[in-house]
Parts: structure tokens; sequence; C-alpha cells
């Protein structure tokens, strides 16, 4: 597992410690990371703070977005996955998408290269939070 999936699982479960959802991203151009973030949507109470969102808002202005890779470690949502295309970002690499499918066809209908490493690690964090809480990830998916 490379360094940049392994900071965005550390971001994961910094959320987790403060009571959020364990999803992390990291947004990095040429082997250097520009922005991390996780999933603060319980700890802001805001419904729009995922971890992509979070690590984009955290990366600031950078100018163009095209050369730039996002990892995330769950398949990114729809609202996710449309700031990904609005930006140009080319290539996500995503933890898992077996615990929550995503926008994979959208991403890649729109031009986004997209890795799923299918990682046992990542499963297992979502897993663990789902079934803890499934009622709060009800919610976070928009399923409540």
């Amino acid at each position: 597992m490379d360094e940049f999936m392994l900071r965005a699982i550390a971001q994961a479960r910094q959320g987790l410690k403060e009571g959020g959802i364990p999803i992390g991203s990291v947004l990095v151009r040429e082997g250097m990371i520009l922005g991390q973030g996780y999933n603060k949507r319980v700890q802001d109470n805001d419904p729009v703070t995922h971890a992509e969102i979070d690590c984009l808002r955290n990366a600031g202005r950078i100018g163009s977005y095209r050369d730039t890779v996002l990892y995330s470690t769950l398949m990114p949502c729809y609202l996710c996955a449309g700031a990904v295309v609005q930006f140009g970002i080319k290539k996500v690499i995503a933890g898992e998408a077996e615990t929550f499918s995503g926008a994979q066809a959208f991403l890649e209908a729109n031009g986004v290269e997209v890795v799923n490493l299918d990682l046992k690690e990542c499963k297992k964090l979502m897993r663990d939070f789902i079934n803890k809480n499934p009622q709060l990830w009800d919610e976070d998916i928009g399923e409540t």
C-alpha cells in the first residue's frame, strides 16, 4: 500500500476518533501532498463536508487540478465525484467500493481513471462503523 493511501486511512481514523464517519482523502501532485481531509459531517454539523470536499478545501486554490490524483478510502459519492469532474481531476484511487459503490460509473463516463484497490483495511474500517452506526451511515449516504 502506498504512502498516500496510508495517509488517507490515517485521516479516516482521525475522523472516527472525533466521533465522525471514517472516510479519509488525500490530494497529490507529482508525489507531493497538496491537501488532506476527512468526513466531518458530524463534527461540523455540515451535510457536505465529505472527506474529498474537506481535502479539496484544505488544498486551497492550487490553479489547475488536472495533474493531481485524489485518494479516498471509499469510492466517492456523486457529490464528491461532481467536484472531481468539475475541477478536472483525472485520476481517483479508492480504497474500496464494496461497502458503498459510489459514483464510479459517473467518474469513468466523465473521463476520470478510477482505480479500486479493494483494500481489506478500508473495508473493515467501514464495516465496523456501519455495524455500530447504521442510522448515521444511512444519513451520510442519503438513505434516511
